[in-house]
C-alpha cells in the first residue's frame, strides 16, 4: 500500500490517540494511517506531554526516604542533605536507584493505555490530540518567520540599499526604482534594517529616526489593576474558610531592608503551628517569589507541597500579583489557591505581621540584606521557631509539629530547620552580626 506524504491532521492525530487507548501497535496504527512507522513514533515522541512524577523530597531515589547523605558532590561547607540538594545527587551518589517505571522507554512511549495511570505517582507521558495539532500548527507557523533568503540574495539586497541610503534617498524611492530587482517589500526591507541585518541602520533613514518608537505596553501590575483579586479577595476567602474550615492556610509577605537596598527576605506563617519560614530574595519581583515556590515544589513534591500549602493568604504587593504562575504547577495542576487581603488591611493577616517583630529583634529596621545568605535566613528561622510564646500556651512553633505530622518533618529536613535549646536562643543582633 503506497504511503501518504502529506502532514499529519488533527483527524489523524485523533486516530493515534484512539489506537494507543486501545492497545494497537505502531504498525498497525501506520497502516491504518498508510504513514511509516517511524512517522507514527516520532509524532507521538514530540508531541507527548510530560507529567512529573511526585517523589520523595523530588527525587525519585528508591532510597531518598530515610537518607541521611551529606556532601556526596565533595562540598563540604553544604548543610543540605543530597536527597533535597539542587544539585542533582545521581550524579554522584554510587548507591543511586530509581524508582521510576520506565515502560514509556517502549512503544508506543505514552501511558494513556496503562491501567495504573489514574494512580500513578510516577513520571509519565501521554498523548492527547488536540494538543498535539496545536504544537504542530504552531511550530509551522513559526517556521515561517525570519529571513526567506538566500546569502547571496541578502547580500544582493544589502548592496543596493546601502548604496542608495547612503545617498539621502529614501527607501520608497529605491523600491519603484529597482523594483524588478527587490526579492522582498518595502516593509520587509524596514524590518531587516531595524534587526540590524543589513549595514545601513535605522539613523541612516530620512525619516525613520525622527519617529518615536512606540513602546510595547507593559504587563500592568500596578495598583490599580486589580483583575487578579477577582475571586481571590479577602471575602472570598472568608467564604471558602467558612465552608472548609479544616484547610491549611499559610500567610506570606515580604520584609525589606535599607531603602534601596535589592535582597528582600519573603517570609511565609503556617497559622496551624506558627512556623514561619524566611527565604533571601535578589529583589522584590514577582520571579523571586515564584523561584522559591518552584524550589519548594520541586524539593518536596507537588503532593506534599499542596498538602502544606493549600491556601495563602498575602497582600496586593506587586510581587505576588503573577497569580497564575504561582497557583500552578509546571504540568498546569493547581499547588496553591492565593487570597488577597483588602488594601491598607494588613491585619488581616496579623499573625505573620506579629511575628515580623522577631526578625526585627535580630536585623533591625533600616539595616541593608546585602550581606546576608539564606544560611543566615536559616539560622534565624530556628531561633525564632524555637521561641516560646505566651499565645501558644508556652510553647515554640517546633514544639508544636508532631512527630506524626510527616510533611512538615519533610518540610524541615529539606530547608535544615530545627530546634534550638531554649537556654540558646539568641534574638539579637548578635546572632548575625556580619562585624
Amino acid at each position: 500500500m503506497p504511503e501518504i506524504n502529506t502532514k499529519l491532521n488533527l483527524n489523524d492525530r485523533e486516530t493515534i490517540q484512539i489506537s494507543i487507548i486501545n492497545k494497537q501497535p505502531i504498525k498497525r496504527i501506520a497502516k491504518l494511517l498508510k504513514r511509516h512507522a517511524s512517522t507514527i513514533a516520532n509524532e507521538i515522541k514530540k508531541h507527548r506531554i510530560f507529567i512529573n512524577g511526585s517523589y520523595y523530597a523530588g527525587n525519585d531515589c528508591k532510597y531518598a526516604k530515610g537518607c541521611e547523605v551529606r556532601n556526596v558532590c565533595g562540598d563540604e561547607e553544604c548543610a543540605m542533605y543530597c536527597f533535597a540538594c539542587p544539585k542533582d545527587c545521581h550524579n554522584f551518589c554510587p548507591e543511586y536507584d530509581t524508582k521510576k517505571c520506565l515502560e514509556y522507554l517502549k512503544p508506543p512511549y505514552v501511558c494513556n493505555a496503562c491501567p495504573e495511570r489514574r494512580n500513578c505517582v510516577d513520571d509519565r507521558y501521554f498523548y492527547d490530540a488536540r494538543v498535539a495539532n496545536r504544537e504542530a500548527l504552531e511550530k509551522r507557523s513559526e517556521s515561517r518567520k525570519g529571513i526567506h533568503l538566500t546569502s547571496e540574495e541578502l547580500s544582493d539586497l544589502n548592496s543596493l540599499l546601502s548604496v542608495n541610503i547612503r545617498k539621502g534617498q529614501p527607501i520608497s524611492h529605491i523600491f519603484a526604482v529597482h523594483e524588478d530587482e527587490m526579492p522582498v517589500t518595502s516593509r520587509t526591507a524596514y524590518t531587516y534594517i531595524n534587526n540590524g541585518l543589513l549595514d545601513v541602520k535605522n539613523i541612516d533613514l530620512r525619516r525613520q529616526a525622527s519617529y518615536k518608537r512606540r513602546r510595547k505596553k507593559r504587563e500592568d501590575y500596578s495598583f490599580l489593576d486589580q483583575n487578579f483579586r477577582q475571586g481571590r479577595s479577602y471575602a472570598d476567602f472568608q467564604a471558602y474558610m467558612k465552608d472548609k474550615p479544616d484547610s491549611k492556610v499559610f500567610e506570606m509577605d515580604t520584609v525589606k531592608g535599607k531603602r534601596g537596598s535589592r535582597k528582600v527576605m519573603l517570609t511565609m506563617l503556617f497559622r496551624r503551628n506558627s512556623v514561619m519560614l524566611i527565604f533571601l530574595m535578589p529583589d522584590c519581583s514577582a520571579d523571586s517569589v515564584i523561584y522559591w515556590f518552584n524550589f519548594l515544589e520541586i524539593s518536596l513534591g507537588t503532593e506534599v507541597f499542596h498538602k502544606l500549602f493549600e491556601i495563602c493568604l498575602t497582600d496586593n504587593g506587586s510581587e505576588f500579583k503573577k497569580v497564575n504562575d504561582l497557583e500552578l504547577s509546571t504540568d498546569n495542576t493547581i499547588r496553591t489557591s492565593i487570597y488577597y487581603c483588602d488594601p491598607m488591611q494588613s491585619g488581616q493577616k496579623g499573625r505573620l505581621e506579629k511575628n515580623h517583630e522577631y526578625i526585627r529583634y535580630v536585623i533591625p529596621k533600616g539595616k541593608s540584606l546585602a550581606a546576608y545568605t539564606q544560611e543566615d535566613m536559616t539560622i534565624l528561622m530556628n531561633h525564632i521557631n524555637s521561641t516560646k510564646r505566651p499565645g501558644l500556651h508556652n510553647m515554640s512553633p517546633y514544639d508544636l509539629v508532631s512527630d506524626d505530622d510527616k510533611n512538615m518533618q519533610l518540610l524541615m529536613k529539606v530547608l535544615g530547620l530545627h530546634k534550638i535549646p531554649y537556654d540558646e536562643v539568641n534574638l539579637t543582633p548578635e546572632l548575625l552580626s556580619k562585624e
